[in-house]
């Protein structure tokens, strides 16, 4: 039944095969489909979609803005972190609070008055980017409250960190490839998001395919950025860090995590 909710999608899912160079193993999405999982599937996804918006709002506080739009930037963020670090559920102290940032309501206007054609693009596409992370970061929360998941303190997998660690020192440079790195980690969002969807209880599975449908092109906003920061070709630079990616998704994980590889 849930294979049938990714049939209207294979138009958004066909640019992500053709980008990242591989698929995610089987032997994975056995282990994550393992209904024992779930919580910790959840609880890491939850994870994910705020170090998603975390990273965004990183690159605008290091590239673009001033120290007081820094801020601003900041205490949006400031109670997202502090449910999921809290590391429980909400008690009926926070309801009001809780309804208050799934509705965005603590969005900053944040605007840049100057700076280069690049940093403008970054401005816009990443608070939208931030928005769109953070409402799906409710989202995965209400899932977690709904099924009586007790939230946990997870450890990071090494697959971020494994393409991070290979970042030019340059100023340029440096902004390019944590860009090629985003685009790459939302491609595989994605794919794992349409990869686990058969495996799911259906209201999970649908919410996946909901995730699937607004995310895909997130990719492509951040290798456009990228782009636009390097003005010269990045192929070769994304196909080398294409490269990192397919070896960490395919050699064995001591965890499993959302962006594992498989558990050995």
């Amino acid at each position: 039944m849930n294979v049938k909710l990714l049939n209207n999608y294979q138009d958004l899912l066909n640019p992500i095969h053709s980008f990242l160079l591989c698929k995610t193993p089987k032997q994975w999405i056995e282990q994550a489909a393992d209904p024992e999982k779930l919580p910790l599937l959840l609880t890491d996804h939850l994870h994910c979609e705020l170090k998603a918006a975390q990273s965004a709002g990183l690159l605008l506080r290091r590239y673009v803005v001033d120290n007081e739009t820094s801020k601003q930037i900041l205490e949006w963020l400031e109670p997202y972190e502090t449910r999921v670090y809290r590391g429980h559920l909400l008690n009926s102290d926070d309801a009001l609070t809780h309804e208050n940032n799934k509705k965005n309501q603590q969005v900053p206007r944040l605007q840049l008055e100057n700076g280069e054609a690049w940093q403008h693009e970054l401005l816009n596409r990443m608070v939208l980017l931030m928005k769109e992370e953070l409402h799906h970061f409710d989202q995965v929360f209400s899932i977690i409250e709904a099924n009586n998941i007790e939230l946990q303190p997870t450890t990071a997998a090494r697959y971020a960190a494994g393409m991070l660690r290979h970042i030019r020192g340059s100023e340029v440079g440096g902004l390019v490839d944590k860009l090629i790195i985003g685009g790459i980690i939302e491609a595989r969002s994605c794919e794992r998001f349409a990869a686990l969807v058969p495996h799911l209880p259906e209201s999970i599975a649908r919410f996946y395919v909901s995730l699937l449908r607004s995310e895909a092109r997130h990719f492509e906003d951040y290798l456009t950025l990228a782009q636009m920061v390097a003005r010269e070709d990045i192929q070769a630079r994304t196909q080398e860090f294409l490269r990192i990616e397919k070896k960490l998704i395919e050699s064995p994980d001591k965890v499993l995590r959302f962006h594992s590889g498989p558990v050995m």
